[in-house]
């Protein structure tokens, strides 16, 4: 059941096309991830989904409401956590949660939410006080004080640090257990590999691919790489008439080779053994879903 349906999405600034006949469903209970470069239309694309943009063309159907007709009553039923949200320096965090909740007709017992979050020993303190990971915990707490059924995280873990990071990837997926549909943006493509049910990368306006991130990384032709040290005069040359191996680098003792197949590495291990090779520390490298964005999106720098 899609909870979200977009058709062919447009939207035009000047003579830029932000958005170019965009099409997508988001289904209910998934985790859902867009990713894009700067300046993809992934921003356009959210904020005409939650009835921020009016779109140039196309229709957007949430939760079987319009964005632009059906407003306040869809405000009521979906949470928004944005990239670039802030409160005031002196305001308590439980003076948010309180302020927050008198926006909605039906919300969730606050100090529940605090305590689900870390954040009751905080209640008291400044927003100014809190760490980047609480105050980002404090969004998602806002974002859910209305009992929403769709929540919208954009960028969520920007400038956290990679415990707090892992910490922000397990409240996800808890959200998601408790039957919701999570619709999120990032830039990191490991986090979308790890959480998302379906990823959609756009760029230059169009989505460009849409599945899982297995299919997705499945799917494109990327080599893998076997790593591994030997001893100081070793030659391992002879690793390249293998079928499969596309190449062979060497930095010091520590040896990469690259190629395709699924018989890549027991070849390799092989063969070193057939010439009496001592090896340790060996590792695979395969394909991860950063190898399927810069395949797809190319690898120049955007501003």
């Amino acid at each position: 059941m899609a909870v979200i349906t977009v058709d062919e999405l447009r939207k035009v600034y000047d003579d830029v096309v932000a958005v170019d006949d965009v099409s997508f469903e988001v289904e209910k209970g998934e985790i859902f991830g867009m990713v894009g470069p700067n300046g993809a239309g992934k921003t356009t694309t959210i904020e005409s989904i939650q009835g921020l943009r009016n779109p140039d063309g196309g229709s957007i159907s949430v939760l079987g409401m319009d964005p632009q007709s059906d407003g306040q009553e869809l405000s009521e039923r979906i949470g928004t956590q944005l990239q670039q949200a802030e409160l005031p320096d002196r305001i308590k965090v439980w003076e948010a949660m309180e302020l927050y909740s008198a926006f909605y007709q039906q919300t969730v017992d606050r100090e529940e939410l605090l305590s689900r979050f870390e954040l009751t020993d905080k209640r008291n303190a400044a927003f100014s006080k809190l760490s980047g990971g609480q105050k980002q915990r404090l969004f998602i707490a806002l974002a859910l004080v209305n009992r929403p059924e769709l929540i919208f995280l954009d960028e969520l873990t920007t400038g956290l640090d990679p415990q707090a990071r892992r910490a922000m990837w397990d409240l996800v997926r808890e959200i998601r257990n408790q039957g919701k549909t999570v619709f999120l943006t990032t830039h990191f493509m490991d986090e979308a590999e790890q959480l998302c049910n379906r990823v959609a990368v756009i760029d230059h306006g169009k989505i460009i691919a849409l599945d899982t991130p297995e299919n997705l990384i499945r799917d494109i032709e990327s080599e893998d790489r076997i790593t591994f040290t030997v001893e100081a005069g070793v030659e391992c040359g002879f690793l390249t008439e293998l079928p499969g191996v596309t190449g062979l680098e060497r930095k010091n003792n520590e040896v990469t080779v690259s190629g395709y197949g699924e018989l890549l590495v027991s070849d390799i291990v092989t063969k070193l053994a057939e010439h009496g090779i001592h090896w340790r520390k060996l590792r695979t490298e395969q394909p991860t879903l950063e190898d399927v964005f810069l395949e797809l999106t190319g690898r120049e720098i955007r501003e």
